[in-house]
């Protein structure tokens, strides 16, 4: 049962249907100057998948998901899209040692490509679940390459059969582009904190849902996915 659901989670993930590619879109829309806000909102929809709850697995325990960032293009982005957005695959394990865990996650769609991981820390304040996390991410497509840093913590409840949570993260992204003639080597690098809320829905045992809102200064955000924790 946990392999089919598994391939399930795969199968819907990258069945997603892709708009125009961001290769030819950021070459043809390309500009200099807005490509601070391309930077953003492109470390922005990757730092989305720094949680989906403040509750993480127990030891030898995984969490395996397949999830979809999506951020609102902020005005001064040169993007034709309104939206950027990417599936996410995830996975998690826990380490028998001080709570802490390892994290992976990775994508590859639109001519977008994306893989990092991190370390998670999970504990609990009287019914409250609590994660912090930081992540390293390597990313880009055929005309820049980048890096993506982030920090986040999350806080759950569980009630019945839903984990409302609320999460803060801070983004810092490192972008360069190439293959761009007179264009090449541009450089771009910020931050922006993120604020999240949202809910995880347990509807069989060890499947779950979610859905998340996240803003910040310069845009908006969602998040849904599914997954399985054991």
């Amino acid at each position: 049962m946990k392999k089919l659901i598994t391939a399930v989670l795969f199968t819907l993930v990258f069945a997603l249907p892709a708009s125009a590619s961001m290769n030819s879109d950021f070459a043809d829309h390309f500009s200099v100057g807005g490509l601070a806000d391309y930077n953003r909102d492109i470390s922005t929809m990757i730092g989305l998948a720094d949680f989906h709850t403040g509750k993480g697995v127990t030891f030898p325990g995984f969490d395996i998901g397949a999830s979809v960032s999506a951020v609102k293009t902020s005005s001064d982005n040169f993007s034709s899209e309104d939206y950027f957005y990417a599936p996410f695959i995830t996975a998690e394990t826990q380490l028998p040692i001080l709570g802490m865990g390892i994290a992976l996650r990775g994508t590859q769609y639109d001519g977008f490509k994306s893989l990092g991981g991190g370390l998670k820390w999970h504990g609990s304040l009287a019914l409250i679940n609590l994660s912090a996390a930081a992540f390293y991410d390597r990313y880009g497509t055929d005309y820049y390459d980048g890096d993506h840093y982030s920090v986040s913590a999350s806080a759950s409840v569980n009630v019945l059969f839903l984990t409302p949570y609320v999460g803060i993260g801070y983004d810092y992204s490192e972008l360069t582009t190439k293959d761009l003639g007179a264009f090449s080597g541009e450089k771009a690098d910020d931050g922006v904190v993120r604020y999240t809320a949202g809910v995880n829905f347990h509807p069989l045992p060890l499947f779950y849902v979610y859905g998340a809102y996240t803003y910040t200064k310069y845009s908006h955000g969602f998040q849904g996915g599914i997954g399985l924790n054991f």
